[in-house]
């Protein structure tokens, strides 16, 4: 938990005194104790660091850490609000912009995002965006009772949201504001969707999900768990009974690798694997929801839930857990920090690797993974390395687990009962650009549309769909691009401009 600020008035410093701060880190457990229990690993900022840290940003004229956010917070307005001590000014801009704050603060990968496009990072170290928004997102739970509370005109408007993952709950959180009822089915029997089952409590703790959750029940949304829509109501009959859906189910059926012996005892996908542990409580001793707890666990990918997978094999008291991954460290699509913190707490990587073939005893049960050494050739469609097979490199990793994080694909439980429903050909649902499916009311996004992506994409999703389904209720379908929409079709235009200028220079 984070020092409580006391507020009140802070020295102004000029913009070359801001220069000289260095990026503050964030304290965070030991990795020998942490690689043994649950609890999160970063602690949180101190309230002397928080405004350290707030000082180095340089309020730029244009933010571009604004655009590069999916749902589009503005940054330097909170920062300079708790530049200036006020702790309950920075909340409210931070919550009014951000349904899940303390969930980006934890889980965002920012240095991808936001503060990849920061001024700050072109001679240096870009501000600790992400450590910041957690900073006030906690100090905000804390102290919700006295923030501003809205309460909306009701519309008389009904909206259906299927999924309480994180498009779900930011597209109810941004409904809501516009006075519809709003109503979230839930497969699951707690809301949360991947916030719950698929990011392990050392990175993203429960109650933190809850506390989000609970803010916006207090909002006004109804969240129907133990619903799965598909099979407790078709899609048709949700879309009778409401004004509009969003569908925000994910895409959570698990991909496996296709070689032989995966059906052996002991292999599970990351999916099963992790929501045993997240959401079942199986890490506990005292639970109820068995797991097997390999001595020697392999896991296979390189993202970041075969990272959440191989450090989860760890504290559940793996004395060796591997990270088996085809291509080299620089191809890891995983976050930095996540490989980082891995790495310090005695996860082995076994990189330029593949499998080829579990491998089991008499009795059904996993005793290792045959895999064959890779080098890289020509870059894929991924734009990436392909590996190739290095002939006669074959090994073996002895273990008793396996554990597959290679990805996932769409679950067409919802999607047949609503044969008028477009999907391309990999099963994800066909929208617009804002959001609309072929069926008209019907909207959709997250991983069901673009694909298995991470937590902020899906948020951007909600967010920009609830826009659209205001408009869509309003009569006022489709909406106003968005600025991000606006600045793609400049830079396209300036693009072409440049070519069309290119290519009357050569004519000449």
């Amino acid at each position: 938990m984070t020092d409580q600020p006391t507020g009140g008035e802070h020295p102004v410093l000029s913009k070359k005194e801001r220069m000289k701060i260095d990026r503050q880190l964030m304290p965070e457990q030991d990795a020998i104790l942490r690689s043994s229990n649950f609890r999160e690993v970063n602690l949180g900022l101190t309230e002397q660091i928080a405004f350290l840290e707030a000082e180095r940003c340089l309020q730029c004229p244009k933010p571009y850490c604004v655009d590069g956010c999916p749902v589009r917070v503005n940054i330097p307005r909170f920062i300079e609000r708790l530049t200036q001590g006020d702790m309950k000014g920075a909340a409210e801009s931070l919550l009014d912009d951000n349904a899940l704050p303390c969930v980006t603060g934890r889980v965002c990968p920012q240095e991808t995002q936001c503060e990849q496009v920061c001024l700050r990072a072109k001679t240096g170290k870009p501000v600790a965006i992400g450590y910041l928004e957690r900073f006030v997102a906690d100090w905000a739970n804390d102290h919700m009772d006295g923030l501003a509370k809205g309460s909306p005109e009701a519309s008389g408007r009904r909206v259906a949201v299927i999924g309480s993952g994180p498009a779900g709950l930011t597209a109810a959180g941004e409904l809501v504001k516009y006075g519809h009822k709003v109503t979230i089915f839930e497969a699951f029997h707690a809301a949360g969707g991947v916030l719950v089952y698929g990011i392990p409590e050392f990175r993203l703790p429960k109650d933190i999900v809850q506390a989000e959750v609970d803010r916006l029940v207090a909002k006004g949304v109804e969240i129907r768990p133990n619903t799965i829509i598909g099979k407790t109501y078709t899609l048709p009959e949700l879309r009778e009974m409401f004004d509009a859906v969003f569908i925000a189910v994910g895409a959570g059926l698990p991909i496996f690798m296709n070689i032989p012996g995966e059906n052996l005892k002991g292999v599970y996908s990351a999916n099963e694997y992790l929501t045993r542990v997240n959401l079942m409580g199986a890490w506990n001793p005292e639970s109820d929801t068995p797991i097997l707890k390999g001595r020697r666990v392999a896991v296979v990918g390189g993202g970041n839930v075969a990272m959440d997978s191989v450090r989860t094999a760890k504290r559940l008291g793996a004395s060796e857990a591997i990270c088996v991954y085809r291509r080299s460290r620089e191809e890891l699509p995983a976050r930095a920090e996540e490989v980082h913190h891995a790495e310090q707490e005695g996860v082995r990587f076994d990189f330029l690797v593949a499998p080829v073939e579990v491998l089991g005893d008499e009795h059904g049960w996993v005793t290792g993974l045959r895999c064959i050494r890779m080098e890289l050739g020509e870059p894929d469609a991924s734009g990436r390395r392909r590996p190739v097979p290095i002939e006669g490199s074959e090994y073996v990793i002895e273990c008793e687990e396996v554990v597959v994080a290679i990805g996932t694909r769409s679950n067409p439980l919802l999607t047949r009962t609503a044969p008028e429903l477009q999907i391309n050909q990999w099963g994800y649902i066909v929208t617009d650009q804002h959001g609309m499916t072929s069926m008209p009311g019907v909207f959709a996004g997250g991983d069901i549309v673009r694909g298995a992506a991470t937590v902020i994409l899906a948020m951007g999703d909600g967010k920009r769909a609830a826009h659209a389904i205001q408009a869509y209720l309003s009569g006022n379908y489709p909406p106003p691009p968005e600025p991000d929409e606006i600045a793609a079709e400049e830079k396209a235009a300036k693009a072409a401009a440049r070519k069309e200028h290119a290519a009357a220079a050569a004519a000449h």
